[in-house]
């Protein structure tokens, strides 16, 4: 299942690696593949009204960051993967040289200046993903980041082998990824 999934990339990507996609989000967006499952859904409601415990693979690319309660969401994206299924979530990385600089200059976290507003509505640390998925019972979690990130007042982006070197520090986003608990424990 990919929450938030817009024209659907990450099938574009992935979908060769599963025998079935699903694409929720608030509005099907033009390019949605026809032959892909959809479901629309308000992602800041409280209950979907989806079947739980169904998929393998939950995905959030990108799309917790633009919602008002990122907790609650990802109670839902749990509720959704199967007994020893996983939840990944990404989203943009607080951390970063780029964004903390922004901080200092702009008092505000790089993708969260007033031009994204308010489609980014909550910043969310790395300490804050790892307590939801604490408290949503994941385990095996894991944080990641992308290796690309974009040097401060600049067009540039900082070479991959320098990013790999200072994941956190020079990468513009971040990936949570967690299992959730097989029924028996």
């Amino acid at each position: 299942m990919d929450v938030g999934c817009g024209g659907a990339g990450l099938r574009r990507v992935v979908g060769d690696r599963f025998r079935s996609y699903c694409g929720l989000d608030a509005v099907r967006y033009e390019g949605f593949p026809i032959d892909a499952e959809f479901q629309q859904i308000n992602l800041d409601a409280g209950s979907w009204g989806l079947a739980s415990r169904e998929a393998d693979v939950v995905t959030a690319v990108e799309t917790i960051e633009h919602l008002e309660n990122p907790w609650g969401f990802m109670r839902a994206l749990v509720d959704l993967a199967k007994p020893g299924g996983w939840v990944v979530v990404t989203t943009p990385n607080q951390l970063s040289v780029l964004s903390l600089t922004t901080v200092v200059v702009k008092q505000r976290f790089s993708s969260f200046q007033d031009g994204q507003y308010p489609a980014h509505r909550t910043a969310l640390l790395e300490v804050d993903l790892r307590r939801a998925a604490a408290e949503c019972g994941l385990e095996s979690v894991e944080i990641s980041y992308s290796h690309y990130g974009r040097v401060p007042l600049t067009p540039w982006h900082y070479p991959t082998a320098l990013a790999r070197f200072f994941p956190r520090a020079l990468s513009d986003n971040l990936m949570i990824i967690g299992r959730k608990p097989t029924a028996s424990g």
